[in-house]
């Protein structure tokens, strides 16, 4: 049988606000443990320019690769080119530069071990929900 199951959008929404939960309760408690302060919600601060330009030659990439991937995956099917696959990259890329420019530029030397820490963290939740086929909701 084909399609999406009837359930499926109450399956998606617990998933959803569960693991929103896991890593919003994750990242205040590890903050008042570390004493950082928090950053402004949806927004992206670099620390110079010199992280603004990584920041954006990662952006950038990840764009031309979504793209490159949709095209070459129409013809063969490359895993390592599909768009989670990528998207999960970039979280990456991005974070661990993050946190390198944290660790060379911060004032708090704590901001680089909260990025790396929240980093780990959201990295295993991520496999281990995809491993377990999201604890056999989907």
């Amino acid at each position: 049988m084909y399609g999406v199951e009837p359930i499926f959008g109450l399956k998606f929404i617990i998933i959803l606000v569960t693991v929103g939960l896991i890593l919003f309760s994750f990242s205040v408690v590890l903050r008042k443990w570390l004493k950082v302060e928090k950053k402004a919600t949806f927004s992206y601060n670099h620390l110079n320019a010199q992280h603004r330009k990584i920041d954006w030659i990662i952006r950038i990439t990840t764009m031309v690769l979504i793209i490159l991937g949709f095209f070459i995956n129409m013809t063969r099917d490359f895993w390592f080119l599909e768009t989670y696959f990528i998207l999960f990259i970039f979280i990456i890329a991005s974070e661990t530069a993050r946190a390198t420019m944290e660790w060379k530029y911060a004032a708090n030397r704590n901001e680089f071990i909260f990025t790396i820490v929240q980093l780990a963290f959201s990295v295993i939740l991520l496999v281990l929900l995809y491993i377990t086929n999201f604890f056999g909701l989907v």
